[in-house]
């Protein structure tokens, strides 16, 4: 066996892909009776016919991912493009829409569109140069970032600074676009403002408005693992599933190994084999706050105060700016949240195949602090009737995994970590350490790939592509550009 690559999320299947186009043996070994890690779409037994994506559900960064783009993603999976990207819901039935269109969005957005359109749509027009400066691995300038696309990647991180910081509020008069904003930077699930929220936030919006935007695979997150799992069987890689590694006698003898998990079970793998300053600094590595899952089946669609909320892939249920902020003041001080930031996805605003008999998946996270083992299930209901009246009318079965579950699922999600590690500045640049290269473990042909590598947490595979492009030149003597010539 030339490689095995433990862990079949995203990043795993990337790294195994990159790997066995090479020419390579690939093995993968799942712990899971199922593969894709974050991206699996199950039926939970909720309602007959009706599947859930069991972590994400939306993938702006899939289409946009470098390696997904060598991979042909688009040419595999049908990626369903909603008009809106995403939407606000606001007090008073009002609500920020970020439309597929920009145009559209600027003209909505009224006296903002302009500081929208300086901000957000200059990023768009030079979004490939956004691309490059925020999913990278942070070590090496990504290619063909100097010198055409430096203004861009300049642009990106002066909006950075200027939303990531207390001045987030100079360029906007009225409470709307800031929300839209906003809703967005929630996604890091760490404090507002700070820089690696401002980050996630304007590489994110970014793509909303440009390509395909906030797509849904039709069928689900399912079908990017299910085109990956496909592509390696072609080049002679198999899976193995309900294969937990707990030690090295877990693990058949291979020439390279590259570990979709934390660094922490790494360490657990690897044990004294590691360097013990490498491993001290692993050991170091912080998770952040956490997401409880909640899953809704629903005999109609959520009754939004404003109608063109339903016309949206992901809804950002937080109310406004101050409202958002101090949500996630409360989850970083180790409090539930009165109205907590929550996350929706209605899969069958663009996708009508999720439908069965009436009936359709709703997709919700709230955020919590880390290891939460409170059923929220009620917070969320709350909060989206709160911008959606008779909601609770329309749903027929839920179901909860609190934050503290949700490593059931997937061990890399510690305390319900869905990111892989706490989302800050330093953090994000040493992830998972300091070192040179942030992929190598310190032992000969052993390498970590999952989203506690750069460029971090998303369904791009890039941790997973980063990895196995250093082992293939360093183990193999193989270039990874030529891996995807044809």
């Amino acid at each position: 066996m030339d490689v095995v690559v433990v862990g079949s999320g995203p990043n795993g299947l990337a790294a195994a892909v990159t790997m066995a186009r090479a020419g390579l043996s690939v093995t993968v070994l799942e712990a899971q009776p199922t593969v894709g890690g974050g991206a699996r779409t199950l039926d939970l037994g909720l309602a007959d016919g009706v599947v859930h994506d069991v972590c994400s559900a939306v993938h702006p960064m899939a289409w946009a991912s470098p390696f997904f783009q060598a991979f042909g993603l688009e040419r595999r999976v049908d990626l369903l493009v909603p008009e809106v990207s995403f939407a606000q819901p606001l007090p008073g039935g009002r609500a920020g829409l970020a439309w597929h269109d920009l145009d559209r969005t600027v003209a909505d957005l009224g006296e903002d569109g302009p500081a929208w359109r300086s901000l957000v749509g200059e990023l768009s027009r030079r979004s490939p140069d956004v691309v490059r400066a925020a999913l990278f691995d942070k070590r090496t300038l990504p290619a063909g970032l100097l010198p055409a696309g430096l203004p861009g990647a300049l642009r990106f991180g002066l909006g950075v600074l200027e939303q990531g910081t207390p001045a987030w509020g100079a360029r906007f008069r009225g409470d709307v676009a800031p929300a839209l904003l906003t809703g967005v930077a929630a996604h890091a699930i760490s404090p507002l403002p700070s820089p690696a929220a401002a980050g996630t936030a304007l590489l994110l919006a970014t793509l909303a408005h440009v390509g395909q935007g906030w797509p849904i695979p039709r069928g689900g997150s399912g079908a990017i693992v299910q085109a990956l799992v496909d592509d390696l069987a072609a080049h002679g890689g198999t899976v193995v599933t309900d294969h937990p590694v707990r030690s090295r006698r877990d693990l058949p003898p291979a020439g390279c190994y590259l570990f979709d998990t934390t660094p922490r079970g790494l360490v657990e793998v690897l044990g004294d084999e590691l360097p013990a300053r490498r491993r001290a600094a692993l050991e170091r590595y912080r998770h952040g706050n956490a997401a409880a899952k909640v899953d809704f089946v629903l005999d109609g669609p959520v009754p939004w105060a404003h109608p063109d909320v339903g016309r949206a892939g992901t809804v950002h249920v937080g109310g406004t700016r101050t409202e958002m902020a101090r949500a996630e003041a409360d989850v970083h001080a180790g409090r539930h949240a009165e109205l907590p930031m929550v996350l929706a996805s209605d899969p069958s605003v663009v996708d009508p195949g999720r439908e069965h008999a009436g009936l359709r998946p709703l997709w919700t996270y709230a955020h919590v602090p880390a290891g939460s083992d409170v059923d929220v299930t009620e917070g969320v209901t709350r909060h989206v009737e709160r911008y959606a009246p008779g909601f609770r009318d329309v749903v027929v079965a839920s179901r909860c995994v609190p934050a503290s579950q949700m490593s059931h699922h997937n061990a890399n999600w510690v305390g319900g970590d869905i990111a892989t590690g706490a989302v800050g500045l330093q953090q994000m640049f040493a992830r998972p350490t300091a070192a040179l290269d942030p992929y190598a473990a310190g032992v000969a042909g052993v390498y970590l790939c999952s989203a506690a590598t750069p460029p971090g947490p998303g369904v791009h595979g890039l941790g997973g592509w980063f990895a196995a492009s250093r082992a293939l030149r360093r183990e193999f003597g193989i270039r990874v550009r030529s891996v995807f010539a044809s």
